[in-house]
């Protein structure tokens, strides 16, 4: 099914039936992916008395109890309100959901005992587009990706320099295939987050972060239509579905 979108100053035609799902779904058990030091998610039939919310345990009914942290458990959307004394909730933060976004291939380089992507990585594989997201995919690329227990790894992270281009370069939705944009053990500094929401300055209320996502390998550099999809969690950060649709007329 062929759409076309005329998308601010732009028509752009996509295919709704070939949608690229980037998220990586949450399960329990130990296998889920995992960061930030916590036990894995549970998903379990609520009990109460002798009942049990399982057909296959005599209910009418699967009623089951879901215990799981959106920023540690998998693919997650998050607004400035994610490290603001304030509560904000991006269910309200987040009033649209298509945008123009660009998927890069990045090699995170080599910094001391970390890795890191950094503004030079940022600019040679970004250019001079326009977009208004920007979705970053890290090599190697394996499959394990989605359940890799990432706590004390020291995964890779963006460095201020390369937040503060992307906010230059008018991105306003940041994606990222890692737990988080900043390095696992900073002492809190998270000097990605609060450059790419600019939290010194004029708040951008409006730009997200997503961390956790999978971009399959048969998936190509290019510009795509994003469709950031959220569950109406009133958090500072809701699991997320985004899902990408190749462009075919620019």
């Amino acid at each position: 099914m062929l759409a076309t979108i005329q998308h601010k100053t732009k028509t752009v035609k996509i295919n709704l039936s070939q949608p690229l799902d980037i998220s990586i779904p949450l399960k329990g058990g130990a296998s889920n992916v995992n960061a930030w030091y916590v036990k894995h998610p549970t998903i379990e039939p609520h009990t109460d008395g002798k009942f049990i919310g399982k057909v296959g345990k005599g209910s009418s009914t699967n009623f089951n109890n879901i215990t799981f942290n959106p920023h540690a458990h998998g693919t997650h959307t998050e607004c400035f309100g994610h490290i603001t004394e304030d509560f904000y909730s991006v269910n309200e933060q987040l009033k649209q959901f298509f945008f123009l976004a660009e998927v890069i291939t990045v090699a995170p380089e080599a910094l001391g005992e970390d890795f890191i992507i950094s503004k030079k990585q940022l600019q040679y594989a970004f250019g001079n587009k326009k977009r208004e997201a920007i979705v970053i995919r890290t090599i190697p690329n394996l499959g394990d990706k989605k359940e890799k227990q990432y706590s004390n790894t020291n995964p890779p992270y963006i460095t201020e320099e390369a937040a503060l281009f992307l906010v230059d370069k008018g991105i306003q939705h940041l994606l990222i295939d890692l737990p988080s944009v900043d390095k696992e053990k900073d002492d809190g500094a998270l000097v990605a987050h609060k450059a790419f929401w600019n939290i010194q300055g004029e708040v951008r209320k409006q730009a997200t972060i997503t961390e956790f996502i999978y971009v399959n390998n048969n998936i190509e550099d290019g510009t795509y239509m994003l469709d950031l999809q959220i569950a109406p969690f009133y958090n500072d950060a809701s699991p997320s579905k985004p899902i990408l649709y190749k462009v075919l007329t620019k």
